[in-house]
């Protein structure tokens, strides 16, 4: 069965601390597909495979299976936030997402309620994966929102923010520039030991100013 090998593959890795969210057959699926609908639609097919592991693994009580629990748990946040920056992308690429996105929303109103469940189930097991468990439901109600959201409105407000962003940037970079000015300037009027450096000798009395500064 699919679930069984991803099982394998999930504890070989278990102790790997940067694994990959995703298997390598998925990796490749996710190169082949381009179009962002159809990247939407595959990311949700692998968020239900993992919430297939996650009934698998809490129907038998068996050793070890809070940490495949835990690890599946990661994967599958990961994926909900995989589908979050690839429609953030597509939009403001000006992408069509009608398809893609009615697609999520229905899907992760479902995953919401199966992982709303694993919660209310309070297994004996819960407190070494709460944690992640917690942070999977919030995920998927952030991105639920998300999907269900005008997506002219969710365009706009992403054209908002990347704009804020810029003009911070540009901002910070302006604050950066005049600071290097300023110890560039500082530098040219004072020594090495941090003395100002003497006046280069004039010709003018005090108070004369050359004639181009009367």
């Amino acid at each position: 069965m699919r679930w069984f090998a991803i099982v394998l593959v999930f504890a070989a890795s278990g102790f790997a601390q940067d694994r990959d969210f995703l298997t390598a057959d998925e990796i490749d699926q996710i190169r082949e597909v381009q179009e962002p609908n159809a990247r939407l639609k595959l990311y949700v097919v692998f968020a239900r495979e993992r919430l297939a592991l996650l009934e698998q693994f809490l129907s038998k009580e068996k050793p070890g299976r809070s940490a495949l629990i835990h690890d599946t748990l990661e994967e599958y946040t990961h994926i909900i936030e995989a589908i979050d920056t690839v429609a953030d992308d597509a939009l403001v690429r000006k992408v069509s997402l009608e398809l893609g996105m009615k697609e999520v929303a229905t899907a992760e109103a479902e995953m919401l309620a199966t992982l709303n469940k694993i919660e209310d189930s309070a297994p004996k097991d819960l407190s070494r994966f709460q944690f992640v468990l917690k942070n999977a439901i919030e995920t998927t109600s952030d991105s639920k929102e998300l999907s269900e959201e005008d997506l002219h409105k969710r365009t706009g407000d992403l054209e908002a923010q990347e704009k804020k962003e810029k003009q911070d940037k540009e901002a910070l970079l302006g604050d950066k520039e005049k600071k290097e000015k300023a110890k560039e300037k500082k530098a040219a009027e004072t020594t090495d030991d941090g003395k100002p450096k003497p006046k280069p000798p004039t010709l003018y009395k005090p108070g004369e100013k050359p004639p181009d500064q009367n």
